[in-house]
This record gives C-alpha cells, structure tokens and sequence, in this order.
C-alpha cells in the first residue's frame, strides 16, 4: 500500500530532547562533556565587531585631506573615547583653533589622506549563548558551541512569537476551553510562563507584560490581536525576533480554539516546574515550531534512558491521534479508527486516499489524509 507524508507535530510525556546550542562566529566554549548545565547557565560566548563610523575630518578642520596625518591626536589602534578631541588645526600664528571630537567612543581604524576621513570601529558587542534547558552537555563544537541532552515533557505548538524564555509553569486556566483573561494574571505571575486555555486576548497579552511574564501558551490567539502587539502584519518569515517583552507559543491556530485536552492535561501535570519555551516557527523549507520544554529532573545528571516513552515515528496508523487542519472539521482532535487503502472519489470529484476517524465527542467521519496531521505522542 502507497503511503504519504502526514505533517506531525509532538506531544510527549516523557522524550529525549537534543539542543545544539551554537555561536553566530567563532568564540569560545566555557563547558565541556559530561558537564551538567542550568537552563540560564552560559555555554559559549563571543564578541561580534563593533558598528563602524566615519569621520571626515578635512572637512571639518578646512584641511586637505593630504595634510590630515600632520593634524591627528590620536593614532591607529588609540581607543578614543566620544567627545575627546582627535585632530586640530591652528591657523592665524596659532590665534584661532579648530577642533575635531568624536561622534562616538571607540578604537581608530584607519586614516586616509585621500578622502581625510578617520574610520573609527565602535566597541565589540558581547555574544552569549546559554544551555535553553537543564540537561548534560554531551557534544562539543570547538570554538562554536555544544549539544545539551535532557529528559523531558515536550509539546509542539501551531505557532509562536517571540525567543526563548525561561521560567516556572504556572496554571491559571481550569480548563482547556477557558480564555486567557486578564484578571487572571497578576503581579505574582511576574517571570513565570503562563498557562492559558482556548485563547489569549490583546488584553491578556498586554496585562501580561505588564506584570513581567516570560510566556504564555494558550490554544489560540486572534490575528487582528497579533497585529495590534506587534504594531504590523506578519509575513511569510520566520518568527521568534519579536521584540514584545514575552514569549508565546499557540498549540491550536488562530482565533478561539480548545486547546487539546492531553495537551492541557500534560502541562498541567507539570505546573510549576522550570519550562523553557521558543516561539520561533517556520512553515515553509526547513520547518521549525514553536515548542515548550519541561526537563524532568533539574537537581543533577539524570539517569531515565530506561524511562524514555517515546518510540520512534511508525507514520500513519490506526490507533494514532491526528488534528483535522482543514474544514468543515478545522481544529478537532480524533483518533484513527481505519486506512481504507482504494482511492475514494471527493465532492471535488478527485480521487484521494482517506482515512476514518473518531473525535473526542464519539461522532465519526471520513476525511482526505492530506487535511490531518499527525500528533505524535
């Protein structure tokens, strides 16, 4: 029987979870094999160069740019702090100056006289890349950065916004269905990561920043309160640089939509223990999801191979949760009760293969295997 792709995303009590941690250069590595790290812990750390200024200093002395060398105070390599005088010029027997400070502080590069002007390289900015979760460094990249392995609760989202967060779970929705509300958030939530249920409003959202939160996952968010947070509409490019104060991370879709109840029920399970989350996502080549983190042992190396629950991917079957991504069935969560292998002719008059399958509520349907996806569990 022919098999097809079936997109999947994952739902897992209890899985090994690998993050390559790595530098955007070159720089140095602090930890090594065999090191246990903290989420916060720094594992490498470099320095990118500074922004790099020019100075037209002929211009500004009323020299020729030939003559400017003769007029510098200060050298190739000087670091130079902003406001402090680097070229001068006397005219008149030395009864008349003219100055020239700098823009900004940082180090001479060079000094041309050809155009006159000084390039100056402002000061390095500091890189550091930290672990994301508890875990064991297992792998080195010289010079790069490491691999950190844990064992721990991991949940997939739809969709997210915002970088990495850490932070404890914090529970505040009863139940899946429940809207994020502002009134449940309150300064006690300060630097946690929020649970909500069917929805996070704009005025959640922004209750939440108020207070210092570090995330929020709730099932669904509404794409006009996306637009309002983050002041313009969102392309077809990768998320996760938002610059919005918190992180969030969507496991349903857009507008108003119950989060799957093994999904709340997992992360309720977990309330608060340290989670990290991403909100980066990426739906086209090189698909990347928003995920939620909740290692299982944060005190010290942990020894749970022999507890791992996850099984490798056997795709498709009977038996296996799938979410309908398309309509009339958008966003339900059921359980596939049979793979009919023959084509079936649709409406459309196409001929697909399909699968049967029994939602939540105990009522059946027969839908195209191009509108599911898969949860792994």
């Amino acid at each position: 029987m022919a098999h097809a792709y079936t997109p999947g995303l994952r739902v897992a009590k209890q899985t090994e979870v690998r993050k390559e941690r790595r530098l955007p250069l070159k720089g140095e590595v602090l930890a090594k094999v065999g090191d246990w790290v903290k989420a916060e812990t720094v594992v490498a750390r470099t320095e990118l160069p500074g922004n790099v200024q020019t100075v037209n200093v002929a211009n500004k002395l009323s020299i020729l740019p030939e003559d400017i060398e003769r007029h510098m105070l200060a050298k190739v390599g000087d670091w130079v702090d902003e406001g402090e005088c680097i070229a001068e010029s006397r005219s008149f027997f030395g009864l008349f100056k003219s100055r020239c400070a700098m823009p900004v502080s940082g180090t001479i590069e060079s000094v041309s006289n050809i155009t006159g002007q000084v390039i100056v390289r402002e000061r390095a900015i500091p890189v550091e890349v930290n672990a994301y979760v508890d875990g064991e460094v297992v792998e080195i990249y010289e010079n790069e950065g490491v691999m950190v392995r844990t064992v721990a609760t991991f949940v997939q989202g739809i969709f997210g916004i915002g970088g990495e967060s850490i932070g404890i779970l914090e529970v505040v929705a009863r139940r899946p269905e429940d809207a994020l509300q502002p009134e449940m958030i309150t300064p006690d939530h300060e630097g946690k990561i929020i649970l909500g249920g069917s929805l996070v409003t704009i005025e959640a959202l922004r209750r939440a920043q108020e207070v210092g939160a570090k995330g929020i996952i709730a099932g669904g968010i509404g794409d006009a309160d996306l637009r309002t947070i983050l002041g313009y509409d969102l392309g077809v490019a990768i998320t996760g640089s938002e610059d919005i104060g918190l992180t969030v991370v969507v496991t349903e879709g857009f507008g108003k939509m119950t989060m799957a109840h093994r999904t709340f029920d997992l992360l309720t399970s977990r309330q608060g223990m340290k989670t990290s989350i991403s909100g980066a996502t990426q739906i086209r080549a090189g698909v990347i999801r928003p995920e939620v983190v909740v290692p299982l042992d944060s005190a010290g190396r942990s020894d749970r191979d022999s507890e791992i629950e996850d099984t490798p991917s056997t795709g498709l079957t009977v038996g296996r949760h799938v979410r309908v991504i398309r309509e009339p069935f958008f966003g339900k969560i059921g359980k596939v009760t049979a793979l009919p292998p023959e084509l079936q002719k649709l409406e459309t008059e196409a001929m697909v293969r399909v699968l049967e399958v029994e939602f939540d509520d105990g009522t059946r349907a027969t839908i195209p295997r191009a509108n599911v996806e898969l949860i792994e569990e």
